[in-house]
């Protein structure tokens, strides 16, 4: 019997004739252009060796027991982790599809289409399907996920004398148009008290995507944070009482040393002390140096364990 651990940012059994520079080069590729954590695992599993349940073909006849944590929206085990231990349905052929609906095929290394369109052709073993009898000897064990980290966050709030609403662990969406939702919801809490009254504390997780339009530094995170501060900037003498703060729980937020950043009147009003315009910043995708000058990133450090993002909204 086999005991694992794994995560969904757990690498490795990469094809022969790949590298883990290919690799990163396919992941980087399809997040830059907007594409779902479901679409980027599609292509991922059919450039792997264990990935896609073929991990629980290398480990047949052999018992495996799988503990797994989740930082995939509505935690589907065949989505976490490109699910090494659980039956695929996918095929070479979606997998291909995905890069052209994209238009990255020129972007890509050659040797990445070159397996792609071999395993397409018929010359490469699809991932194995739930009809696979591997699957008898897999027993796959959920042991966190963002919904649990949302529930137990609301409780914390409820502690502090919030009243409490978990919107939803299932945020997606581009982290812009996310923004105006929070943006929306907490001016009907301002001016209407509902969904629930002030003091009020509404809770959500999820993954929000980030199209990219410039060439500065951030993370979804960050960005869906500038965003809510841009919107604030819409009317500018209204937002007392309006807190807002969205990260990662990895404490890694893009490629950056911050977990996330924090929306407030606060932080309008030191962005305009400091000529800084929350629009010029998100045209350019450059919400991590706009923080670190306003001076509101949230740093935690690396904390290991990743459970997706969460979004707070307080008003008071």
């Amino acid at each position: 019997m086999h005991a694992f651990m794994w995560k969904n940012d757990t690498l490795g059994g990469i094809m022969p004739t790949l590298t883990l520079a290919d690799l990163q080069a396919v992941t980087r590729t399809l997040l830059a252009c907007g594409a779902t954590i479901h679409e980027l695992n599609c292509v991922r599993k059919h450039l792997s060796q264990i990935k896609g349940g073929q991990l629980a073909q290398w480990l047949y006849p052999a018992t495996s027991i799988n503990l797994i944590l989740s930082d995939v929206v509505g935690d589907q085990l065949e989505t976490i982790a490109s699910g090494m231990t659980v039956p695929d349905e996918s095929t070479f052929e979606e997998a291909l599809q995905i890069l052209q609906y994209y238009d990255v095929l020129d972007q890509l290394p050659p040797t990445v289409i070159s397996v792609l369109r071999e395993g397409a052709a018929g010359h490469l073993p699809e991932t194995p399907t739930a009809d696979n009898p591997i699957f008898k000897a897999t027993h796959n064990l959920l042991l966190g996920s963002n919904h649990q980290s949302v529930v137990a966050a609301a409780e914390q709030a409820k502690q502090l004398g919030y009243h409490t609403l978990i919107l939803s662990s299932q945020i997606t969406g581009e982290a812009r148009e996310v923004a105006k939702m929070f943006v929306g919801i907490a001016r009907e809490i301002q001016q209407h008290d509902h969904p629930i009254p002030k003091p009020a504390c509404v809770i959500a997780g999820g993954e929000t995507t980030v199209t990219l339009r410039g060439h500065g530094k951030g993370g979804r995170n960050q960005e869906l944070a500038l965003s809510f501060v841009n919107e604030l900037r819409q009317t500018p003498h209204g937002n007392d009482g309006i807190y807002f703060l969205s990260a990662a729980t990895d404490g890694i937020d893009g490629l950056t040393d911050a977990a996330g950043a924090f929306a407030a009147q606060p932080v309008l009003e030191k962005s305009l002390a400091l000529n800084l315009n929350p629009s010029h910043y998100l045209r350019n995708n450059d919400s991590y140096r706009f923080f670190q000058q306003t001076g509101f990133l949230l740093k935690t450090g690396a904390t290991h364990t990743n459970v997706g993002d969460l979004h707070i909204l307080i008003v008071n």
